[in-house]
């Protein structure tokens, strides 16, 4: 018997209970503990389908000064123009820093391909996650460099998390294929191309979900960091496929993900955790909905200047992640479908 098998006759008492009676068990006492201790079981999560606020159902068209309205969400092309075969949501708070860099390799890259490809078109939504710095006016610039319909800058009233704003980004998209990329430039963009060719190898009835994978880099980043990190991120690890309910999926937090438009809009109107989590509850529903989810090693480097706080985090996704079976089991969350 190996570890998980342990892990897993441990949880069910030795075959007592069911796997899923365990996890129910366990989500409930976890959840009733932090509202003890006064932790929020709703913090970062959105409840309503309707996401956007009034004022971010428009963006500034940079050469006139406009304000002009997104499409509706997940809706049919208008015009020719709004028939973008790729679309790429960049999250960013408080970016000023990391995010020009990247902004202008992806424009570069994005360029030279449409130039040897005449049908690939393309956009970048750049979601300014209610920074306080000069992230939206470095955004704007590049939006008015290359035109609205090239750069468009998605202005949150709020910060909602890093989930909130690839939700906000995706309801927007005009793409055919959309996909959500890290503002630090710590994956090679070009590696999209492999999301497209695994993507096409696996979709089903305009159905499927490309996975960004360090997985491979797994064993260097052991010997690199402290026991401590290690720990943290094999008992994450266990949480996703026990509790999670995640299986062949092994890195499910690389911030580089694509998304069929059909399956993003089945999958990101249900989303309700806003923070780190969300992407362990998009590919909970895309099993939910029998979304084909195929996981490809990308290029990936440690980039400085990450916000993210390995004790809090964990913590936070801990909770996540047991809420997140656990609401979907009980019927505290639904299932949505975009009217």
């Amino acid at each position: 018997m190996g570890l998980m098998g342990a892990l897993e006759w441990l949880l069910t008492l030795g075959g007592l209970v069911t796997l899923q009676q365990s996890i129910v068990l366990l989500s409930f006492l976890l959840l009733l503990i932090l509202s003890a201790f006064g932790v929020s079981i709703f913090t970062g999560v959105q409840r309503h389908v309707s996401l956007l606020l009034p004022d971010e159902k428009f963006y500034i068209d940079a050469s006139t000064q406009s304000r002009v309205a997104f499409p509706a969400p997940f809706s049919e092309p208008e015009t020719a123009k709004d028939n973008i075969y790729l679309s790429v949501i960049f999250p960013a708070y408080n970016e000023e820093q990391r995010m020009p860099a990247t902004i202008q390799e992806t424009i570069e890259y994005l360029k030279q391909r449409s130039k040897k490809d005449s049908k690939f078109t393309w956009e970048i939504i750049i979601v300014d996650d209610g920074s306080r710095d000069a992230t939206f006016k470095l955004a704007m610039e590049f939006s008015k460099k290359e035109g609205a319909d090239r750069v468009r800058v998605l202005k949150l009233v709020r910060n909602r998390g890093k989930g909130g704003a690839v939700k906000c980004g995706a309801f927007v998209a005009r793409g055919r294929y959309i996909l959500m990329a890290d503002s630090d430039n710590a994956t090679q963009f070009s590696d999209v191309e492999k999301l497209e060719a695994a993507c096409a190898k696996v979709e089903r009835d305009g159905l499927c979900v490309g996975v960004g994978s360090r997985a491979h880099l797994e064993e260097t980043a052991v010997a690199e960091r402290t026991v401590f990190r290690n720990i943290l991120m094999w008992g994450f690890h266990f949480l996703v496929r026990f509790v999670g309910g995640i299986h062949g999926i092994k890195d499910t937090q690389c911030g580089f993900k694509m998304f069929s438009r059909k399956a993003a809009a089945l999958l990101f109107p249900s989303q309700h955790v806003e923070r780190w989590c969300f992407d362990i509850e998009l590919l909970y529903l895309a099993s939910h909905f029998r979304i084909p989810a195929v996981e490809v090693a990308v290029r990936w480097e440690e980039i400085a200047g990450s916000k993210l706080d390995p004790m809090s985090a964990s913590a936070q996704m801990a909770r996540d992640l047991f809420r997140i079976r656990l609401f979907y089991l009980l019927g505290f969350w639904k299932i949505e479908k975009l009217e």
